[in-house]
């Protein structure tokens, strides 16, 4: 587990509730995976030409960026990739701008890593200040939860 930072980013993708029940976020991901050449333009890459990070990104239902509610259960996710601020999404699409925060990182390898990060949080007086983001690094085919800490300009 380490800290980053992580300045506002912007983020493209399909935007799911928890009330579409069981297994949203894995139809969501169907779909924008199976959509993927309607944003391959707008991605953001990095100095090698590379995916800079493909996001589930999370939110409260009022688009706060806190944390999800009722014991994680309620919120937002928006399966999506990395792009540029004054990118447009396509129509069906979505377009969230996350704010900067300094991140705890967890490399997302099995079942426990967010209950295990959210119990070392509280154990060392951590506070939680938004809602989890889930990223993946291409390149490295890595998995992480990041967990925001501090909320940065």
């Amino acid at each position: 587990m380490q800290r980053i930072i992580k300045p506002a980013f912007c983020v493209i993708g399909k935007e799911g509730n928890t009330d579409q029940g069981e297994g949203f976020i894995q139809r969501l991901w169907e779909e924008a995976n199976g959509r993927f050449d309607q944003v391959a333009a707008l991605a953001k890459l990095d100095e090698n030409g590379n995916l800079a990070g493909v996001w589930g990104a999370m939110t409260d239902e009022k688009r706060r960026f806190l944390p999800w509610e009722e014991n994680f259960s309620k919120g937002l996710y928006l399966a999506g990739v990395e792009c540029e601020a004054d990118a447009q999404p396509p129509e069906g699409w979505v377009k969230w701008q996350i704010p900067g925060f300094e991140y705890l990182q967890a490399e997302n390898k099995g079942d426990n890593v967010f209950a295990d990060t959210l119990a070392y949080m509280q154990k060392n007086n951590i506070p939680l200040v938004g809602a989890v983001q889930e990223l993946t690094v291409p390149t490295e085919n890595r998995h992480y939860l990041l967990f925001p800490v501090r909320v940065i300009e």
